[in-house]
């Protein structure tokens, strides 16, 4: 297989977004950490990179929320990227009629997507601690986010598919006739044995990555994802030419109590990836809280390797507030990692000393009330 192309920001560049007012940083390193206290704009920084990709961010904010408050106008982010292309100029912000506008070296693009195609973002952020332990939806969310990465088409397939979902929900709550729950039934059966296979195709490659490249000594233990729920059975005891035919049968004799319940009840949105402790055999979620950080870190390293070599080009790698849940030798086995890994990576921290097993190539910046200031690497 062909090494991945490396892919980083040599240039980030920010107007009017959240507490920045303009800001311009300059990046000649792979692992990038940002220092301050909480509330400077460490955070915002990241979300600024991750809105350069796909989708709407780390935080998942609204557009409109992301103007510096006091402006006159809307927000833009843009970045000069050097990858398997050369050098590129991606940007993204609020446009004029409220919606997102995107433009790639100088010219508007159709939608976000197209940012796939040079550039891939992924993100560790602390509202993920607690994804063992908290609902399926974010389970589903962080899932669709992995599989984004590797399947750019995922996330319109996903929009498509729960879309048709709410259309049938009201057609049940409406006396829709039977005609046009047909024809709906139909475009859910398809687009969501889409959602579901490439669900499961992601989570078997980095099921097969995870056990050949992690050992129990690992500082970060060993985790597969495995799916569960209704579709999931009739997913693993249907033939792939049969699925879609049987999950539309399905959805016509769920019609009655599904419009008892208000909503679909059977699907691919119903299922919940469990995250298993291999080395111990157990859910995630029985794991200890430092356990499951170690294992959520493992997993999304797995993640971006298996990204760098499905996409051909190494992602950017988001980590924020990380060292600070990680004694001493988990972050220097995490630096470690990252550096053997290729990755551009930026990270925040609310403290120095955290960054202090970082190579000496790397950058450091202090980040005091949206104002950043480069920093000398330490002797």
């Amino acid at each position: 297989m062909a090494t991945p192309a490396p892919v980083a920001l040599s240039r980030l560049q920010l107007t009017d977004f959240r507490n920045y007012r303009a800001a311009s940083l300059d990046f000649d390193a792979r692992l990038i950490a940002f220092v301050g206290d909480n509330g400077a704009g460490k955070t915002n920084l990241l979300e600024a990179i991750s809105l350069l990709s796909a989708g709407r961010g780390l935080r998942r904010a609204q557009l409109s929320e992301l103007t510096r408050r006091d402006a006159s106008g809307g927000w833009s982010v843009s970045a000069v990227l050097q990858g398997m292309d050369g050098e590129t100029r991606i940007g993204t912000g609020l446009a004029p009629g409220g919606g997102r506008k995107v433009r790639i070296n100088g010219a508007d693009a159709r939608s976000s997507e197209s940012l796939l195609e040079y550039l891939r973002v992924l993100w560790l952020v602390p509202s993920m601690d607690g994804l063992f332990t908290g609902p399926a939806g974010d389970r589903r969310r962080f899932l669709d986010r992995l599989v984004l990465a590797v399947d750019p088409g995922h996330g319109r397939r996903v929009g498509d598919f729960e879309k048709a979902l709410r259309g049938r929900n009201r057609l049940l709550e409406n006396g829709g006739s039977g005609p046009y729950l047909d024809a709906v039934e139909a475009q859910i059966a398809a687009l969501g044995v889409a959602v579901g296979v490439a669900r499961r195709e992601t989570v078997s490659l980095l099921r097969d990555l995870v056990g050949t490249r992690a050992d129990d000594s690992d500082p970060f233990p060993r985790a597969a994802i495995t799916l569960e729920g209704a579709f999931e059975t009739l997913a693993d005891s249907a033939a792939a030419t049969d699925l879609e035919d049987r999950y539309r049968a399905l959805l016509a004799q769920g019609r009655t109590r599904d419009r008892a319940a208000g909503r679909t009840l059977e699907g691919p949105h119903r299922s919940d990836p469990v995250v298993i402790h291999t080395a111990k055999a157990m859910p995630a979620g029985q794991a200890s809280t430092g356990e499951q950080k170690a294992l959520l870190i493992g997993l999304v390293l797995a993640h971006a390797e298996l990204t760098a070599r499905i996409a051909r080009m190494t992602p950017v790698l988001l980590l924020d507030e990380v060292a600070a849940h990680l004694d001493p030798r988990r972050r220097q086995a995490l630096f470690a990692r990252l550096s053997a890994l290729g990755l551009q990576v930026f990270m925040t921290g609310t403290d120095a000393l955290l960054f202090a097993d970082l190579p000496r190539d790397a950058q450091r910046f202090t980040v005091t009330e949206a104002t950043i200031a480069v920093d000398t690497p330490p002797q």
